[in-house]
């Protein structure tokens, strides 16, 4: 599985012509995470690339942002584990509900609350976790035997990480500054599925 996560600080081009071109790809999903923007602003983008991603079949995933996903009839959603624990017993309104994890225990309560799939990181190093150190290939690998449920890898993951992420049970990847900052991105999907 491939996720593109959006980032607009980082888009070096046109940020909506970048997403068409990285929805021509057909990645699995495009999650738009956007933590600067407000309610009302956040909306209005997510209207723009949910019609990008509706033309070309890619899910569109809403990050933390629920009364959005729910305005729009989007059934994709990320939270962290703050709002999975806050809000669990309101996600009967969505299909696919992930969960950003950062510990073996907290993969084993997502699955608990409702999670459909996990997201697990930071696995490698990072410009957006500077100082933080990464969890590692064995943290990856341990999260997905703990849990049945599909694990996602993130954080400093390039196409070279692929074959090593896969080696772990791991289901797939989520990339975000390779995404944003390609000058290819309609070819980039073919170099993170296998």
């Amino acid at each position: 599985m491939l996720i593109y996560v959006t980032n607009r600080k980082l888009c070096q081009y046109d940020f909506l012509d970048q997403i068409e071109r990285l929805a021509k790809g057909k990645p699995h999903g495009m999650m738009l995470r956007e933590k600067d923007l407000n309610l009302p602003d956040y909306e209005k983008l997510a209207v723009e690339v949910k019609e990008i991603c509706h033309e070309h079949h890619v899910p569109l995933i809403i990050n933390q942002n629920m009364s959005v996903a729910m305005n729009l009839k989007i059934p994709n959603i990320q939270l962290s584990m703050t709002n999975l624990r806050k809000y669990h017993q309101d996600l009967h309104a969505f299909k696919n509900i992930g969960a950003s994890v950062h510990t073996i225990d907290e993969a084993k309560e997502a699955q608990v609350l409702g999670a459909t799939y996990l997201i697990a990181g930071h696995i490698f190093s990072t410009d957006s976790k500077k100082g933080v150190p990464p969890r590692g290939l064995p943290f990856l690998k341990n999260v997905s035997e703990a849990v049945p449920l599909p694990v996602l890898a993130i954080g400093g993951i390039t196409r070279y990480h692929v074959n090593d992420i896969y080696a772990t049970g791991a289901k797939g990847v989520c990339i975000m500054s390779e995404a944003m900052t390609s000058q290819h991105p309609t070819e980039l999907a073919y170099s993170f599925k296998l």
